[in-house]
């Protein structure tokens, strides 16, 4: 355990220990989304912030960290705005920003050497001014996550629920893509940019094979991806291999072993029934109390009753049915 004394993996397991929880917190909703490559269409877009930096002599992690966050709120805006398709703004992310990255590097002479550290992580690249910023950063990305958790799952599922609701679903959609390019800058150290993605998805997969319930998986997968990461930057010292790497192909490793664990669960979980309700005449309701962030859904463990047009669940003895941003009690 000599190498806890060296400074340089101090940082490091400080840095991956963040990048381990940010990364599957915003990655829940990027999965919840369909947008499992969006990670790394950002990641190609912050390595043009990185290129940007050395081509000014400026610090890497703060530019990136700008460049990213414009490029995902001018891609979110085309793609709600209907003027290019998510797909072709995705490829514009991805061969532009690569592109413009290693141009500009190679027009200052650092060539892809240089980048290679960003591109695929570097134990001796983080210092205590990336780890200071690294951690305000990782503050902000759990709180925004875990602390608006109803809002943008909201938005993640049901777009059309979340305009009824009254939720502002633009300004959600922007706040989802500007944390993940956000994370995608703080994991570019241990991770790299081109396998940030894998630590935003594979964890949440994994968690989403094992659990059922958006929260208890939220919190299962930021468990693996610190457990990843950690053991990725350990290892990688040992087997002197890139971090990178390590923290994926350990990623990866846990999904495939959950596939057959994830089976013998599903087996083992009995069905909750489901009831149809024909009673012509709306039941008398009210409007529930306080509803503790609970979300109802297919997966909330709650008795689910057909009633109509919509589903009511049974909660605490009575039938909670959707009604904009409430829960009616019949």
């Amino acid at each position: 355990m000599d190498w806890l004394a060296l400074a340089f993996m101090q940082r490091a397991l400080l840095a991956a220990l963040l990048a381990g929880v940010t990364s599957p917190a915003i990655g829940a909703y990027i999965v919840q989304r369909r947008l499992s490559l969006l990670g790394d269409g950002l990641g190609h877009v912050a390595i043009a912030g990185v290129g940007l930096a050395l081509a000014t002599g400026t610090a890497p992690l703060p530019v990136a960290v700008v460049v990213a966050i414009g490029g995902a709120i001018v891609i979110e805006l085309l793609r709600q705005s209907g003027k290019a398709s998510a797909d072709v703004a995705m490829a514009i992310l991805f061969y532009g920003g690569l592109a413009t990255g290693v141009l500009l590097a190679g027009l200052v002479g650092q060539g892809t050497g240089m980048l290679s550290n960003y591109l695929f992580g570097s134990l001796l690249t983080i210092s205590e001014a990336d780890l200071w910023l690294i951690g305000i950063l990782a503050v902000v990305i759990l709180a925004a996550t875990v602390g608006l958790m109803p809002q943008l799952f909201a938005i993640c599922t049901d777009e059309d629920f979340a305009h009824t609701a009254g939720l502002r679903v633009r300004a959600y959609n922007l706040l989802i893509v500007v944390l993940a390019a956000i994370t995608v800058t703080v994991s570019m150290r241990t991770v790299g940019l081109l396998m940030v993605s894998a630590l935003m998805v594979v964890p949440v997969a994994t968690a989403n094979n094992l659990l059922t319930g958006f929260r208890r998986a939220f919190v299962l997968a930021l468990g693996l991806g610190v457990v990843a990461a950690i053991a990725g930057v350990v290892g990688s010292f040992y087997l002197n291999a890139p971090p990178g790497s390590m923290i994926v192909v350990i990623t990866i490793v846990g999904f495939v072993l959950s596939l057959p664990l994830a089976g013998a669960l599903r087996r083992s979980r009995r069905p909750v029934p489901v009831i149809e309700v024909t009673d012509p005449e709306p039941l008398p309701h009210e409007q529930t109390g306080v509803h503790a962030d609970h979300v109802h859904g297919p997966d909330c463990g709650h008795l689910a009753v057909v009633h109509g047009d919509h589903i009511d669940y049974v909660h605490d003895g009575h039938r909670h049915a959707a009604h904009g941003a409430h829960y009616d009690e019949h």
